[in-house]
């Protein structure tokens, strides 16, 4: 038997489409067991009805892959999910399915491939480096494309941040939300993207609160995404009067990640808790912390 635990991650980080990535202190627990015959899925918490409990089922297709690249061979397996990431608000549930699948079916085989390599299958599987990233390494990672695929680094945030997510409680195909995304930008639009991605990079491990608002700003993908999502704009707006604050779509949304300074997380999200109440729009606050581990198997 085979466990393995994946954090949530938020990616398309503020201005860093595709590119960069946090991860965050929630986990889905994928456990993988040899057995005499065939398949058997189980998600818990029970009545979770939304996964396949079949061979499409993510998690074991990339369990699946893993084996096969490894030569492994098994009669059966029995594969349990339990699920704390919420699914379909862009907090990035189908990359915990591919990095837990693989982590533990590669302890299950006893193939010890490193997180590099499997960083290079989950990229290869998900074609969004920046989902599976921070899900593998931990931390702030930063991604980018080479001739041979994809690459990634990770570095630790700084100890004065620390985020805040705004879970709604509708949800998100992500092809839906890719699918509304222009092929071209403008040069204007893909300079300010990459001005704000690398001032972002050292907000983040610098810790400079100050700047926060500034470095969180996207123009590739997120106005073109807010249609899809009632109110976006007005919540962004609602929460970018609070100073020393960056708020952006997690991933391809619904839910936002705010970074905040950690001595006013509490504060931040009594605040903003009671501009949601006012407004009546369906948001969840939850503070949380940046997980600086990333996936672990056992």
């Amino acid at each position: 038997m085979a466990k393995a635990i994946v954090p949530a991650t938020t990616a398309n980080l503020g201005p860093g489409f595709d590119a960069l990535g946090l991860a965050l202190n929630l986990y889905n627990i994928f456990t993988l067991e040899e057995t005499g015959s065939g398949l058997e899925v189980n998600v818990l918490p029970e009545g979770e009805v939304r996964l396949p409990l079949n061979e499409r089922n993510l998690a074991y297709r990339a369990a699946k892959r893993l084996l096969d690249e490894v030569g492994y061979t098994s009669l059966g397996l029995k594969l349990t999910i339990e699920n704390d990431v919420p699914m379909g608000r862009g907090l990035g549930s189908s990359s915990t399915a591919i990095v837990g699948g693989l982590a533990a079916a590669n302890v299950l085989a006893g193939a010890r491939l490193t997180k590099d390599e499997i960083f290079a299958l989950a990229s290869e599987i998900e074609g969004h480096p920046d989902n599976v990233g921070p899900a593998i390494y931990g931390g702030f990672t930063i991604c980018y494309p080479t001739q041979s695929g994809f690459k990634a680094v990770s570095y630790k945030p700084s100890d004065s941040l620390t985020p805040v997510i705004l879970i709604p409680n509708s949800t998100l195909e992500t092809k839906k939300a890719r699918g509304v995304l222009p092929t071209e930008v403008s040069m204007t639009d893909a300079v300010f993207n990459i001005a704000r991605s690398s001032l972002l990079a050292s907000v983040i491990l610098e810790g400079r609160a100050d700047l926060l608002h500034d470095a969180m700003v996207d123009r590739l993908h997120q106005p073109y995404r807010a249609p899809l999502i009632p109110g976006l704009l007005d919540v962004i707006r609602e929460v970018q009067s609070v100073p020393n604050v960056g708020i952006a779509l997690s991933g391809a949304g619904p839910s936002l990640i705010c970074i905040v300074e950690k001595t006013n997380q509490s504060r931040f999200s009594e605040l903003v808790e009671g501009i949601i109440k006012e407004k009546q729009w369906d948001y969840t606050v939850k503070p949380a912390e940046f997980d600086l581990v990333g996936v672990t198997a056992s």
